[in-house]
């Protein structure tokens, strides 16, 4: 994984409160080390997750399914910018940075959503990533995405 990689964010999903379906928003507000405006997990080292949107579509071929990927109750879907390995590394969105603090594990949630899902998404950062906000600032689908020196 090269430093020069550029993705694009594509979706944001804000969770009203816990167990609560994910709520779709056209941009989020960042709050330093808080999380989300509006989001229900807020603080500690899991202040926004991230998703890749091929790795879940690949997942979805392979079940042969096909859900929203807000069923994976993440944060921010991104594509064309692979998170596996990326622990510590600073991920730049828009005008804010995200330190990826480690690998989101998937719920039991997800085999509410779909029987097997859970088990998809455990290994290799399938389930996505999870990191602590470094700027305050305002996001939105289009964004682009890059990896700070």
């Amino acid at each position: 994984m090269n430093n020069h990689e550029s993705g694009r964010l594509e979706a944001i999903w804000i969770k009203p409160a816990r167990g609560a379906p994910m709520e779709p928003v056209p941009q989020a507000r960042l709050i330093t080390n808080h999380g989300l405006d509006g989001n229900a997990n807020i603080g500690g080292m899991r202040q926004v997750t991230l998703l890749e949107r091929e790795v879940w579509e690949e997942i979805m071929q392979a079940m042969n399914a096909g859900l929203d990927p807000a069923a994976r109750r993440a944060n921010l879907l991104v594509s064309g910018f692979p998170l596996q390995g990326c622990r510590n590394r600073i991920l730049r969105v828009g005008e804010c940075r995200i330190r990826i603090r480690g690998e989101t594990k998937p719920c039991q949630q997800m085999d509410a959503a779909l029987p097997g899902l859970r088990q998809a998404l455990d290994e290799n950062w399938k389930g996505g990533a999870f990191g602590v906000i470094l700027d305050d600032g305002t996001i939105a689908p289009g964004d682009r995405l890059t990896w700070e020196n």
